[in-house]
């Protein structure tokens, strides 16, 4: 088919997740409460590590920027989500969906290094602690978060104009929950190899050399905790990075499965409850799982709260 002949969709309409009104109702409320959780969730815990300066550390600066990406990689679905649930007409601009794909994009591409940032992190505080302080100085931190998102972003930009040069045709109907990639890309009336190519790259670079330095970063850090002499250290040991590896754990095994395969990766009905998992549940996830198995978070909560009832008792009498 030649481009001449071909006609340009200037918007696009999100199939979701149901056409069901009754169902769509149901996941409004239940998305909506969720989002406002996770919300919520994340910028408190910016809020603490902000308010207590004993989270002044690096592990800490880290997690602040790994919230500000999750809140705001739920922001740029989830809103739209949660519109779409309550409209007839399930529309959005072609420039609105470009928008959407980047920032998903680039939000994702950005937690997947700073979570190798953060496993570098766990790895000199474990097995090189008498020099942590020397080695992940501010410049060093800074650096690292930079890196992060400037990574991400490039990638995304990249990735976002080549797939919005393919011609889409009249096919104007996305079989997802939002402007996701591998949908958009399935969009095209022409050979997609080459963007397909691109993501296969973009798929290493992004995620499967972090995770190879991540995979790298435990070996060291189990072999270290090992060779501790002391049941008490080695617990003292794991806990430190306890949660950091069950969020590695949740956040590269699905987007693996997802991407690294485009032709051969899972169907339709999964992708889109993949992208409901990290758009929905693992930003709400993340801020408890720092939380509720961090003692120094526990602490800090606690010390806050604390402050906070001595300051409502003195307004109060």
């Amino acid at each position: 088919m030649e481009i001449d002949n071909q006609t340009w969709v200037r918007e696009f309409i999100l199939l979701g997740l149901s056409s069901d009104w009754c169902t769509q109702v149901s996941l409004f409320s239940l998305f909506l409460v969720t989002y406002l959780m996770t919300v919520l969730g994340n910028c408190l815990i910016v809020l603490l590590i902000r308010l207590d300066s004993r989270l002044h550390t690096p592990m800490y600066f880290f997690l602040t920027n790994l919230s500000l990406v999750d809140v705001s990689y739920a922001t740029s679905i989830v809103p739209q989500l949660l519109a779409h649930f309550l409209a007839e007409h399930k529309a959005i601009p072609l420039q609105s969906c470009a928008a959407q794909l980047f920032f998903s994009l680039a939000l994702g591409g950005i937690e997947f290094v700073l979570l190798a940032v953060m496993a570098y992190d766990r790895y000199v505080a474990v097995c090189d602690p008498l020099r942590y302080s020397a080695i992940m100085h501010g410049a060093l931190c800074a650096r690292l978060a930079i890196t992060s998102w400037v990574s991400g972003s490039i990638n995304s930009l990249v990735q976002t104009a080549i797939t919005f040069q393919l011609p889409m045709c009249t096919n104007k109907f996305i079989d997802h929950i939002s402007c996701e990639l591998l949908a958009v890309v399935r969009m095209a009336c022409v050979d997609t190899s080459s963007n397909e190519v691109a993501i296969m790259v973009s798929s290493i670079v992004l995620l499967m050399i972090p995770f190879c330095l991540v995979l790298l970063s435990y070996i060291w850090i189990i072999s270290t905790i090992l060779k501790i002499q002391s049941r008490e250290g080695r617990k003292k040991a794991f806990h430190t990075c306890a949660s950091h590896l069950t969020v590695v754990s949740l956040c590269y095994g699905t987007t693996i499965f997802t991407y690294i395969q485009p032709h051969s990766g899972p169907s339709v009905l999964q992708e889109k409850l993949i992208s409901v998992f990290y758009a929905i549940v693992m930003p709400l996830l993340n801020p408890m799982i720092y939380s509720l198995r961090n003692k120094e978070v526990k602490g800090a909560w606690h010390k806050l709260l604390e402050k906070f009832s001595g300051i409502t008792s003195k307004l109060a009498t």
